[in-house]
């Protein structure tokens, strides 16, 4: 980790033997990591845009987009990336038995109801949810556009996105049911942001 080694050393050394999930909160400081990195150079490139352009975004609508930005990396970090820092250390497995691809819708979810634990399943369904919930709230504002149909397309193809660079990478499960779950909070994403619209 580049910036918060010392945190994560520090919560490693004092919480670790109590925390039973512990690999998920590794999972979340160095994804967090990660993002810091990369959205310092999207600051950068995003500053320099701004220097050399003529059209201007209202001050809430840059906001979006900066928040967004940070969003999606941090997404992407989560659920692709999460294995590498840098790009030059991917690798990518092309030759992947398709059946690996859980396409019965439910299958997977149901199982994780008759585990051991019911945070795997509440992580699968409503994390699956809640993560995309930005999205559906930032994304009409970041391009514009109060269009329902376009924002619901535009995270299910993101998600489709992530489940395909899941399977290639080996990261993560690809899995219908993380599609369907990520559109669900699309939506409730978009209806916030419309309701958030209505009295602003």
């Amino acid at each position: 980790m580049l910036f918060l080694q010392p945190l994560y050393e520090y919560i490693y050394h004092h919480y670790a033997a109590h925390i039973n999930h512990f690999a998920l909160i590794k999972l979340i400081l160095y994804s967090l990591d990660k993002t810091i990195f990369y959205f310092i150079i999207f600051a950068i490139i995003r500053l320099c845009w701004l220097l050399f352009i003529r059209h201007r975004r209202t001050l809430k609508s840059e906001a979006c987009i900066w928040i967004f930005s940070f969003y999606v990396i941090l997404l992407l970090m989560l659920t692709v990336f999460r294995d590498t820092y840098f790009p030059w250390q991917l690798t990518f497995n092309f030759h992947r038995n398709l059946s690996d691809i859980n396409l019965v819708f439910m299958k997977e979810t149901l199982k994780l109801t008759q585990g051991e634990s019911m945070l795997d399943f509440f992580y699968n369904s409503l994390g699956n949810i809640l993560w995309f919930v930005p999205f559906g709230l930032l994304f009409p504002t970041v391009i514009q556009k109060k269009n329902m149909l376009l924002t619901i397309f535009s995270g299910g193809c993101l998600s489709v996105c992530i489940e395909g660079l899941q399977f290639v990478l080996e990261t993560g499960v690809s899995d219908i049911d993380d599609v369907f779950f990520n559109v669900c909070g699309t939506i409730i994403g978009f209806i916030i942001y419309r309701i958030i619209y209505r009295f602003l």
